[in-house]
């Protein structure tokens, strides 16, 4: 197979018949329960813990400020993700979105990582759920199994934790029962979770004072001082509330699991689009709410960073209340580990079904309409990890999964926007044009003020959408190093120009589609830009983990799904029925 062949092979799209909506899944969530199932994947153990701690020890009381900007990189990634669920109404989310814009390699990359994004996701839940409920009879638990089966393992957990490996059981066996099944379950949950948010915001705001934002570091106590910063409203200045907000990015972490049910919405065209966009708003007024009131109630110095309410509440004399967040809390933890574990056997699903991963994986169950298999793996697979590892470490393997799943997603609505509808015609115009330098030139800044896309126009675009994922890395780079502002600046100037260069490609006909990403290419183009930000910003250990799940990824695919992928036209007769076949297209 030659060089050729095989970037031919690695690029190849799936086509969607989107007029297709026939599925083995059960059809049965509405706009309310994928709603409800946004919400309740994405307000959980942030909510109860994120605030205090950045809070305390990033960005004091302009906490509220950070949320803001994680809420905005979020709903950028929100917004492509909606217009791509009306775009693609299949089970996959990332995956299935990529794989019909920029190729089959990157789609597996997108799933490949989505799988660790939510097996670590229900881990970290399942974990932190053990150390919450056991917190609250005294840590018996991890007293009694510290002291019966250590683990002397650098980067494993102390103990086995049976109680979080038999809490990820149990919810796996709830999702194998049925789609229905689990989301009545779900929507009860997300139910008492965002009642427990509006009584903590009510009560919260009756002890508030707003003078805890503006304490100024001569009236703060000598004890607190050293971890104060310079007190007032931002203690450690700008760069405490960016770095509070790529923190707080964590807590937005979720939401896309709704792009995951496809073929289980009644309407994904229409419900998929709309519960992500009011998933986000709610999710971001229940973290903005909270982290003013938290920070109102208590000086930030004072926050406790492990179980900030229950601290609080304690401090402002208001015991009632105190239990009635602790208790609310494990309602919102058995949301958000159902909410996590919910996508991961669809994405196994989604890549079974086009063979870049085993087969077997998609089979559905007759009964419960579920993929049981890739159920019971994904479950497994978490409960190891829940019970076994210190999730400390690699918490921030969650946020690198997402972030680059956002960024792809991003750029493969850049990509759907300036891609040419009609082949043979914008051959026709490049022929009639020439393909010299001058051509390409005026083309960049459509001095012909063409309408619809051509092959040239596309082909622009394309190169334009890859120079900047790169000149936006290099940018994030150097500016994160001291002494780096005049080169910052001068790529930043680079991403203006290339910003204006997209600004000026014509674009295809969206008009027949539900949701439609606004202010084209602006939009994409920061999510772009503030996710690779963010990616940036995370450590080097981080990145080597991440380097290896991506080799242990490609070597499933080079010597399985390349050759048992439905787009393969190689395959031996018999083996790809002819709709499959018809789906093989090649882009760029």
């Amino acid at each position: 197979m030659g060089c050729g062949k095989i970037f031919a092979t690695l690029r190849r799209c799936k086509k969607i018949d989107y007029d297709d909506d026939t599925t083995q899944l059960s059809r049965c969530l509405g706009l309310f329960d994928l709603t409800s199932l946004g919400v309740g994947s994405t307000l959980g153990l942030g909510v109860y813990v994120l605030a205090g701690a950045v809070a305390k020890t990033v960005a004091g009381p302009a906490v509220a400020i950070s949320f803001l900007v994680a809420a905005i990189s979020s709903v950028f990634a929100g917004l492509c993700y909606a217009e791509f669920a009306s775009r693609v109404p299949k089970a996959g989310s990332g995956y299935n979105y990529s794989y019909v814009s920029v190729g089959e390699f990157i789609a597996f990359t997108i799933g490949w990582n989505l799988i660790l994004e939510y097996a670590i996701g229900t881990a970290s839940v399942a974990k932190g759920m053990a150390v919450y409920i056991d917190t609250l009879f005294n840590n018996t638990m991890a007293k009694t199994l510290t002291a019966a089966t250590p683990i002397n393992v650098s980067f494993l957990a102390d103990y086995p934790d049976f109680f979080a490996f038999g809490l990820v059981l149990l919810v796996t066996i709830l999702l194998g029962i049925g789609v229905s099944e689990s989301a009545k379950m779900n929507n009860v949950f997300t139910a008492l979770n965002v009642l427990t948010v509006t009584v903590v915001v009510v009560a919260g705001a009756v002890k508030s004072n707003p003078a805890n934002w503006n304490i100024k570091l001569a009236d703060i106590p000598p004890e607190y001082v050293s971890q104060a910063g310079e007190g007032g409203f931002m203690p450690w200045g700008v760069a405490g509330v960016m770095a509070g907000a790529a923190k707080c990015f964590f807590g937005f972490v979720g939401f896309d699991c709704v792009a995951t049910t496809g073929e289980e919405a009644k309407n994904p065209k229409r419900d998929i689009p709309l519960s992500i966009v009011l998933s986000l708003i709610i999710i971001f007024l229940s973290y903005f709410s909270i982290a003013t009131v938290l920070t109102m109630m208590l000086p930030y110095y004072m926050q406790d960073a492990e179980a900030p309410f229950p601290y609080v509440f304690e401090q402002v004399n208001l015991p009632v209340i105190k239990w009635v967040v602790t208790v609310g809390a494990i309602f919102a933890l058995c949301t958000s580990l159902l909410g996590t574990m919910f996508p991961l056997p669809r994405v196994l699903y989604a890549m079974a079904c086009d063979g870049v991963l085993f087969r077997p994986l998609a089979a559905i169950h007759p009964k419960t309409k579920t993929p049981l298999l890739a159920t019971a793996i994904s479950g497994f697979l978490s409960a190891i990890m829940a019970a076994m590892f210190n999730l400390k470490q690699l918490i921030d393997m969650v946020s690198i999964g997402t972030l680059l799943a956002y960024t792809i997603v991003a750029t493969s609505v850049l990509i759907l926007r300036y891609e040419e509808e009609d082949v043979s015609v914008g051959t026709e115009k490049i022929s009639a044009r020439g393909r010299g330098v001058l051509a390409v030139l005026g083309q960049g800044c459509n001095l012909l003020g063409l309408k619809n896309p051509t092959q040239l126009s596309s082909t622009i675009a394309k190169i334009t959408i890859a120079v900047l994922f790169v000149v936006a890395l290099a940018t994030c780079v150097v500016l994160s190093v001291d002494g780096g502002a005049v080169a910052g600046a001068i790529l930043g100037a680079i991403l203006v120009v290339l910003l204006v260069v997209l600004y000026r490609q014509p674009t295809n006909d969206v008009s027949h589609l539900s949701f439609k990403v606004p202010l084209v290419p602006l939009v994409p183009y920061l999510s772009v830009c503030m996710n690779v930000y963010l990616m940036v910003q995370l450590d080097y250990q981080t990145w080597v983990r991440f380097f290896i799940w991506l080799i242990i990824g490609y070597l499933i695919y080079f010597l399985y799904g390349i050759r048992n992928s439905s787009l393969n036209s190689s395959q031996p007769a018999g083996k790809v029925d002819d709709k499959d076949k018809s789906q093989v297209v090649t882009k760029f």
